[in-house]
Order: structure tokens, then sequence, then C-alpha cells
């Protein structure tokens, strides 16, 4: 029996070590298995269980987007949405303050980030990017241990029916470096219950030790499996639900210091669950995805679903099959709770799931257009009654998908066809050109992300060049950060002689006013036209003029048209590609232009061969060309509500803006109080609700000479001249009797705007900081940042408050004086390294340093009174004694310290030294000597003999001196100490 378990132990660590998944499909039917029940009323039974039986509170699920807590993409556990109570940083008159005993199904998203199943779907039977997390929990010691086990037995067993043979459980068997005893506890409660001892099973720290991060709240947990065999051959075992008992608090030093409250946190994944009671083997044979994969097979022309993997799965069908089923349950999911597919963080992540889906059901499913979003309402039809956000959203949801996979459908086929194109070029062992690879992940409206690239290529059995890309990819990052700042003259230019040869040979300027052929669909999309035009010169990356560039060349291509914007203004250039006219397979990466002498150089890198006179035509990156529109039309926006916040004679300086920020300099008389920066944010974010008509026009510059309020900056303009005028248009704004400009934002610019100032979305300045004095530069983001900026202010701002609140109940002893101390240094930090509102930093900030003043005198004055307590009870037990070398409890070293310069302080010819025990085997210490002891005697050298018995160590000075050390033989490092103070004496 001994041997039989120990096997059954170690397949089960193996299954926890992977990440747990069901075996392959079986023939053989389960054993003993439980009647069938719809997922439904599975996800129902949980939540009536403990609330009806064992009076738990039902509280939502939490949106899958992440309210401030900028470590993570999406919500991945049901935890998530607890973390302040567990961090002890809840607001006490919050409503969650007032949870105790909770339970809910979580709306879970596992792709990106440090928690990323997306690679994993589709390829085995269990992995998934969405998934709902049935979880219960216990706050503040509610109950433990012997519970939550009880109640997750009694659910498995009677309410679900699942046979207790099925059934194996564990238990931490302890962490002997963390002086972590086995938690015998749950493995008495597991036996209790009935569980035979050849099913409760232990294991150490990797397995049944939870963490929350590398600090703070953590605990053993306990683990049910169940047993996918049933008896028949070796156990097949799969996690079930897992129980984390919250008793310990990781420090900052790694050590584990028992939680002043503990908690209860439990998970269990509900498709796991439904598998089980309905006798399936994966999770993807019950309801809650028969019904899509049912829709799949109706809607393309492919075989039913089959359940295979791997090798047995040919030409990857029931891949594609669980690939879609899983992926448009987690489109509609974020959809619903406002994620949207978009260019960085979580909406890029979700855009790649839209466009891995798309994939799948056009080439191996052969989907027909707009499938996918034929596809929500049957996500709506099973998801919609537990979550209604689904019903509410669903012809959104189903729009937005189906944009979204036309404009990747296009740009699929392009690519394949530029893919297969290079292929035909290639020889046997040729490895795929970086350079193509390169051109299609930048451009713009192709947006194959390279992963995706590097996956077709690799179905194709042929090896992209990682080297040549990763040299690319170094590039990149260069001109990026060339970027990030407005440049004069950095990479390509034209130089003076370049310039003047080609006004020798009359090349007239480049035509750039395509820039400004862009219009607003009615879905609130932007269209951004094409331009054709010709190669008037190419430049090597010397400046050198030639006639034609070679294949991998980085060069500059001088055109008679472009419609790319040049940076000037302060506006970052365009991104984007160029093609050949007939060879629109072929893709020239653009990767900025500039002005030089009114003529546009773009710089690219041309994966094929390109020559004077030939015919291109040039698209703009529209993620990129968008992102620059919100921020300037942002900008001029701030300008305006700036001088309406600080008064006319506030005059902007400079500013420099890309899709990812915006900074602005203006001169100010002082220095903005929070006050203000949060005026000037709301009447940008009131422009911005108003969603105002922005109007642009060119018109003669003497028209513009004499408007009230015009804002102008210190350069010298063209005549004509472009005027941009939020909400009146150009011509009643330009009419010195209208005053439009006082009221309004109308500046003279030669920039790219929106059209409509909603698509801003909102506006949140992070940063503010003194160039020099009067002139003041500001940092803001737009947008979704802007969002997320807030929602971190806003958590923030609520521990913040709890963090008071703490304080102003008092703190009973020294241990939870210094945790507050230290909760409230985190948050300093938090706070002044966060992207959120610069006002609210501000306030936030002086509200913390406030509450660190006062926590601070708390402790020194609850330390003053325990040190002054310890010092009587060691002046009676050594009365008029020269020595004292003795063992005090203390919570921390500063009152040990304390301890030893008040007995000196009443005793001044007495040394001592005196030892602290604490938790895991350490021991504090901290000595003094007395004023007419030897010069050979000091406290330092002392100190450190003790130590270092110890296996510690020790510092600071002839008369006093601190240290530690670890020692289980307490009596021993005092035994040295007499012994070397004695010799000394």
């Amino acid at each position: 029996m001994a041997a039989s378990v120990a096997a059954a132990a170690r397949r089960l660590r193996r299954a926890i070590r992977r990440s747990p998944a069901w075996q392959g499909p079986s023939h053989r039917p389960l054993s003993s298995e439980p009647a069938a029940a719809q997922a439904s009323a599975v996800r129902a039974a949980f939540l009536n269980f403990f609330r009806d039986r064992h009076g738990h509170r039902l509280v939502p699920s939490a949106s899958v987007r992440p309210r401030g807590d900028p470590s993570l993409l999406f919500v991945n556990a049901g935890m998530n949405q607890f973390k302040p109570i567990f961090l002890g940083t809840v607001n006490p008159r919050s409503e969650m303050a007032g949870f105790r005993r909770v339970a809910n199904s979580q709306k879970c998203v596992r792709a990106g980030g440090h928690h990323n199943d997306l690679e994993d779907v589709g390829r085995d039977l269990s992995h998934h990017t969405f998934f709902e997390m049935l979880g219960n929990w216990a706050f503040g010691g509610e109950y433990f241990k012997e519970e939550a086990c009880s109640m997750a037995w009694e659910l498995l067993t009677q309410v679900y029916g699942i046979p207790e043979e099925r059934l194996w459980v564990s238990y931490f068997d302890g962490d002997p470096k963390a002086r972590l005893d086995p938690d015998l506890e749950t493995r008495d409660i597991w036996l209790s219950l009935g569980v035979p001892a050849s099913r409760v099973l232990s294991f150490g720290p990797q397995e049944n030790f939870w963490e929350m991060g590398d600090t703070g709240p953590c605990g053993p947990c306990a683990e049910i499996h169940y047993d996918l065999a049933g008896g028949l051959g070796a156990p097949q075992l799969v996690e079930l639900w897992n129980l984390v008992f919250m008793q310990h608090n990781r420090e900052a030093d790694g050590s584990l210091q028992p939680l002043p409250q503990r908690h209860v946190d439990t998970g269990m994944g509900l498709e796991r669950l439904v598998a089980v009671l309905q006798g399936k083997h994966s999770t993807y044979d019950t309801d809650l995805f028969s019904p899509l994969l049912s829709a799949i097979h109706q809607g393309c022309r492919v075989p039913p679903y089959l359940g295979r993997v791997g090798v047995a799965d040919e030409g990857r069908t029931d891949t594609a099959y669980r690939v879609v089923a899983d992926h448009i349950r987690t489109l509609s999911i974020c959809i619903a709770d406002g994620v949207f597919p978009g260019m960085s963080g979580a909406p890029l992540i979700l855009r790649r799931i839209l466009r891995r889906a798309v994939r799948f059901s056009t080439e191996i499913l052969k989907a027909p257009p707009g499938f996918l979003g034929s596809l929500v309402p049957v996500v709506v039809e099973t998801l919609g009654d537990a979550y209604p956000e689904l019903q509410r959203n669903s012809a959104q949801i189903a729009n937005l998908v189906s944009e979204d996979e036309a404009a990747f459908l296009a740009s699929l086929q392009r690519g394949r066809r530029i893919i297969d194109r290079t292929l035909r070029s290639l020889g046997p062992s040729d490895m795929f050109p970086a350079e193509v690879a390169w051109s299609l992940s930048l451009a713009g409206d192709l947006g194959l992300p390279l992963d995706l690239v590097e996956l077709m290529l690799e179905e194709k059995g042929v090896q992209l060049d990682s080297a040549g890309l990763e040299r690319l990819a170094q590039e990149e990052a260069q001109h990026r950060a060339q970027q990030a700042e407005p440049v004069q003259k950095q990479g390509l230019w034209l130089d003076v002689h370049a310039l003047g040869e080609l006004q020798r040979r009359g090349v007239p300027p480049t035509d750039d006013s395509s820039k400004y052929d862009y219009s607003l669909q009615p879905n609130g999309g932007y269209e951004f036209g094409a331009c054709e035009a010709q190669v008037l010169q190419l430049y090597t990356e010397d400046g050198i003029a030639v006639a034609s560039v070679g294949k991998g060349q980085r060069c500059g291509l001088l055109l008679d048209k472009t419609n790319f914007y040049a940076e000037q203004g302060g506006q970052a250039s365009d991104r984007g590609y160029l093609v050949r006219a007939g060879q629109e397979d072929v893709l020239f990466p653009i990767a900025r232009a500039q002005v030089c002498g009114g003529f546009i150089l773009h710089e690219a890198v041309a994966p094929e061969c390109l020559q004077i006179g030939d015919q291109v035509q040039l698209h703009v990156d529209k993620a990129w060309r968008l992102g620059c529109m919100e921020k300037h039309t942002a900008a001029h926006l701030l300008n305006w509500a700036l001088r309406q916040t600080l008064g006319p004679g506030t005059e902007q300086q400079g500013s420099h803006l890309n899709p990812e920020r915006l900074r602005f300099d203006v001169v100010t008389q002082t220095p903005l109080t929070p006050e203000q920066l949060r005026a000037v944010e709301n009447t940008v974010q009131e422009a911005v609700r108003q969603d105002k008509a922005v109007y642009m026009e060119e018109v003669a510059l003497a028209l513009t000479a004499q408007v009230p309020g015009l804002r102008t900056l210190d350069e010298v303009y063209p005549d004509p001249v472009r005027v941009v005028s939020v909400g009146v248009p150009v011509a009643h704004a330009l009419d010195p009797a209208s005053q439009a400009a006082l009221q309004t934002s109308v500046e003279l610019c030669c920039g790219t705007h929106l059209l409509r100032t909603g698509a801003v979305g909102d506006l949140v300045i992070i940063g503010e900081r003194q160039l020099s004095k009067g002139t003041t530069r500001l940092l803001a983001v737009t947008g979704e940042q802007a969002q997320q900026a807030q929602e971190l202010g806003q958590s923030l701002a609520q521990e913040v408050k709890a963090a008071t609140e703490r304080l102003s109940q008092g703190s009973r002893d020294g241990v939870e004086a210094h945790r507050l101390s230290k909760d409230i240094g985190r948050l300093i930090e938090a706070v002044e390294t966060s992207v959120m509102p610069q006002w609210q930093r501000r306030e936030l900030l002086a509200t913390l340093k406030m509450l660190q003043r006062r926590a601070n005198t708390a402790i020194r004055k609850l330390e003053m009174g325990q040190a002054a307590k310890k010092t009587q009870e060691l002046l009676e037990r050594h009365s008029k004694e020269p020595l004292i070398v003795d063992t005090v409890s203390a919570e921390s070293l500063s009152v040990l310290v304390k301890v030893v310069r008040q007995l000196c302080e009443q005793a001044p010819n007495t040394s001592v030294l005196l030892l602290s025990p604490q938790p895991l085997g350490k021991v504090l210490c901290a000595c003094r000597v007395a004023q007419g002891a030897t010069p050979t005697f000091t406290a330092e050298a002392w100190a450190l003999a003790v130590c270092s018995h110890m296996g510690g160590k020790a510092w600071g000075s002839r008369v006093v001196a601190q240290g530690n050390g670890s020692t289980a033989d307490l009596e021993a490092a005092l035994n040295t100490a007499r012994a070397y103070a004695l010799n000394q004496l």
C-alpha cells in the first residue's frame, strides 16, 4: 500500500507541476459518474449552497478589466477584487470592509502577462483564455481551515454527488528552509471527514503554499483532485478546488510574520467542474462549449468536431474548433466589460486574440466573412443569464467583432500572398528574410504581429532569420527613442549641398497636402486615403544621392507627393509603408518622414530594389496617425484650458506629442496648484464630453492678425496659414467682432487633428516639473491611458483613506504600528511612481507625509512605553548588578535598543547586553557598556562576539551596538555574552 501511495503521490506531483490538463479523449466510459447537470445549474448550485446553507453574501463578478491595479492586464483570479482586504488597505467605511463571508463566480482572462494561456489554447483539451472561477471567501477569521474543508467536501459529495472514492486531497508538507511546520491540522481535518489516508497526500511549498507576490499575505493551501480513471488502472488526477489559508505575511526581507487577521480564499474552475459532473474528459465537450462547436460546424464547410489533438488531428480542424470557440467567448466577455481591441496593453492582447480567431476560422474552418460576429448570440445565450452585461451589449459586441474581422481578413490575405511570394524565391534551406517579416509587422494596415508571421512560417516548415530580426528590432528601438523627443538633424538628412542640387535641378518642394485627406465614417472610425506618387530621388544612409537602392538597404526617399505628416510643430512623424505600382505584395516600411528645406524625406527599409522613376502608393499607419491626431487636438484643448484657468497671459512655450504621450511646456507666473491642475483637466474633459466639431481651414495670414484671443507661437507661419478652431467655424472665429477665439480653442497649426473632440476620450495630466523659473512642463495622456490613470488614482486614494482610518483607530502593539508605517511608506512610493492624475498625486503625498509623521510619533510613544515596562522588570531581576546579560521579548530592534538605553540611564555603572528571540529562530541583540568600563571593552566588539556565535553580524560604536543572528540555543549565546564581558571587566 505504501508503495502504491508513493507512486500516486509522484504522479500527482507531476500533474501539479504542469498546468493541469485533461488527458486525451477516452473511448472507455467513466464509471460511477454522477448524473449530468447543465453548467448553469452547476454554477447556481455553488452560489446557492454558500448563500443558503452557510450564510455567504453573493457579490457580482468584477469586470475583467482591472480597476486601479496596473500589475494586471486582465483580472485572472477570483481574489483580485478582494486584494484591499488581504493587504489591509480596504477603506473601513466602504461596503467591502463589511464583507465577512462572500461567494461568487468571477470572470477571468489569462492571456498576456505572467499568467498566459493564449498559445496553448487549441493544442490540448483543457486550456482557455476565458474561464469562470467559483470561489468562497472568509475574511478576518470568520472561519478557517475546518469550516472551509468541510464546506468543500459537503458541496462536492452531497450536493454535486461526486463519489468520495474519486476524490484525492493534499495538504502542505512544511518547508524546513522557511522554518514552516507541516500543516497537520489540515491533514487531520481531511481524515476526520472520512478521506482514507491513502488518498491524503502532502506536498511542499511549490505545490501547496500560495503567495500573492514577492511580498504580502500568503499561506498553506489544500487541494481537492478528481480521479478520471475511477479506480481502473493508475489514478489520472486533475485539480478541482484550491483552498488557500492566508495566515502569514511575506515581509520585504523575505521573512514570514503571522497575519493579524487570517483569511480563506478558495477557487474552483467552473469549466473543469462541469466536465467532471457531465462525465466528460474535456471541458470542450461540456454544454458550455457544445452550442458553440455546433454553430461552428453549421456555419463552416468542415466535418463535425471530434475532439482530436496532436498528430491525430489531421488538418488541425479540431484545434481550430477549440481556438474559435474559446476566443469568441473571451472577445465577448472583454468587449462587454469595456476592453476593446487596440494597440497596447490589454487591448493589444485582445486584438491578437481576435486575429488568431480570424485566422483559424478562415484558413482552417473555411468560415465565410462575418462568421465570428455570428457566434456572439451563441455566447450570449450560454453566458448571458450569469453575466447580464453580455445581453445589454450583444449588438455592439457583434458589430465590433465583425468590423475588426473584415479589416484583418484583408490584411491576412495580403500578408499570406507576400509570404507565399517570398517563399517561392527561396531555396530549400534558405531562411525567411527578416526584412520581409519586419515589413509585415510594421506595415500599419497589414498589422501582422511577428509571432503570427513566425507561426505561419512554422506551419510551412520554414525558419525565420531570427538574428536579422533582432538587428532590425534594435534599429527600430533606436528610431523610437529618437521619436520620443523632437529632433532637428538625426538619422538621414539632406544637407545644404543636397538641397542646393535639388534646387539647381528645379525639383519642386514635396506636395504634402494629401496628409489632410481623411474623413470621419458613420461608425466613428477614420478613413485615411492612399497617395499615388513617383520616386524623384533616393539617398543612402549616409545621405549620398543614388539612382537605386537594393534589398535590405535603409534609405531615404524623395517623392513628388506624400500623405505622410513629417515631424514639425511638435507632432511626431507618421509611420506606414509604400508599395510599387503593379507589385502590391512587396512592402517598403517607412519609419519616419522629415522636412528638409521644403522637401519631405521618407526613411524606409527596402526589401527589394527601388529606383528613381518608380510609381508608388503610400499608406500611413492608421493607428499611429490617429494617436497623433488625438494628442494634437488634446494639446489645443489643454492650451485653451490653461488660459481659461490661469488667465489670458498664460503662454505656450512648446510641445511634443506622439501616440503614447503629450508633453506641453507653458509659461506661468507661479507653479500650478493641485486645484488649478484639476480645473484644467475638468475644462478639457468637458470639451471632450461635448464632442465638439473641429474646423480646419487655410486662410490668408493677414486675416489672423487682429483676432482677439488667437493662439500663436513665436515662429514664422506660411501664407496662407492653416487655422484650427474647436466648436466654431473658422470664418466665424476669425471675425474680430465675434470674440469666439476668447471662448474656445482657435490656433494657427499645420498639424493633423481629429474632426470631433469626443475621440480624445479623456485627458489626465500625469506629470509636472519646473524647467526653469516661470516655465512648467506638463505630461498628459488621453483615452484609455487617461482612464487607467484615473482608476489607479482612485484606488490609491482609497488606500490612503484606509490608512488614515487605521491610524485614527490607534495601534495596540508595536508590530501593528510598524506594519502601518511600512504600508504608508509603500503607499508613498506607489503614489510617487504611478501613472495617475498629478493633482491627486500632490494631494495624496501631502496627506501621506503627514500620516507618516503621525505614525512615527505613535511608534516612538509605544516603544518608549514598552521599553519602560521591560526596563523595570529587568531592574527588579538584576538589582545593582555591574553586568546584565538576559533575554527580553521585544517586537523590534528599535524597542530592544530603547530598553538597553533606559537600563543604562537608570544604572549608569552597569554594562548591558540583551537578546530578543524572534520568529523562525532569529535573534536580535543590543548592548551598551558602562561609563567606567576599560578602554578595551567596547560595545561593538561585544555585540560582534555574540552575533558571530549566532552566525550573524553586528554594528555600532564603542559605547552602544546592535546586531542579529539565528540560533536555537539561546543559553549558549547568553553564556558567550557573559564570558566575553567578564573577561573584559
